[in-house]
């Protein structure tokens, strides 16, 4: 399988929900067939943070470019050129379906999806499971690869893939890293997010780190007066009210505009 990836720069890329920064500033480059691994804690901004560069998002300030299209003003060739493998909660697997149903499901919506296409894509990632099981009863890391090879069969042009390795033990972790540098391999940009960055792979990847925007970005407030009442400062007690309660940022999703 062969496939012309593409390269995607951003510059002062930010993106802003109802409660404030969901990430802002953030540069980046990741060539063509390179693979990107957005790794941070939950809340960060990891899965807005490829949404945005898939032209799913809206982006507040800076500028993307994937190929030769700038975002936001190209959004709809975007999203042409970068399938979403998976983005729970907006994309995932219907757990109810069986794997026949899904790949029939996915050649009816693209008639460019032959048979062929779909073996080749299911062998660079290794998906073995039976027609008949269903999506529910496969193993998490299993789940992944199908929604990855389902993606790849469409041939594009670079893929999002969040949450790799949730829910999953260190060798299936490594495995899935693995299957997605064999992604890469065939000339597809592979745009990842983690909560802990890869080992040692090849393509070596392109690592962006998110912090947790309450407790790494926020100034703490000092106190100004000693405590003379426990209830009085719960943050002297190893947690502000920040901390107990994580901001749930979200971005309203990218609207349809003409190429």
């Amino acid at each position: 399988m062969e496939i012309s990836g593409v390269e995607l720069a951003a510059h002062g890329m930010s993106v802003r929900g109802p409660r404030g920064a969901v990430f802002e500033n953030l540069d980046l480059r990741v060539g063509a067939g390179g693979l990107l691994v957005v790794h941070g804690p939950g809340g960060s901004g990891r899965t807005s943070l490829l949404l945005a560069l898939a032209a799913r998002m809206r982006l507040s300030g800076g500028t993307v470019r994937v190929g030769g299209h700038v975002l936001p003003r190209a959004a709809r060739r975007v999203r042409d050129l970068v399938a979403v493998a998976r983005a729970e909660p907006a994309v995932g697997l219907d757990g109810n379906l069986r794997v026949s149903e899904l790949v029939a499901e996915r050649r009816w919506l693209d008639r460019r999806l032959t048979s062929r296409r779909v073996a080749e894509a299911f062998a660079v990632l290794g998906v073995r499971p039976r027609h008949s099981d269903l999506v529910r009863d496969l193993s998490r890391a299993d789940e992944l690869l199908l929604a990855t090879a389902l993606a790849l069969a469409g041939h594009p042009a670079a893929i999002v893939v969040d949450d790799v390795g949730l829910g999953c033990g260190a060798d299936d972790r490594a495995h899935l890293w693995q299957a997605l540098s064999r992604v890469c391999a065939t000339g597809c940009t592979v745009l990842a997010a983690a909560a802990d960055a890869p080992g040692a792979l090849d393509p070596e990847p392109v690592l962006v780190a998110l912090p947790r925007l309450s407790r790494d970005r926020l100034r703490p407030t000092p106190a100004t007066h000693p405590a003379t009442h426990p209830a009085a400062h719960p943050a002297q007690h190893g947690a502000s009210p920040e901390d107990s309660h994580p901001p749930q940022q979200q971005a309203a999703p990218e609207h349809e505009e003409s190429a």
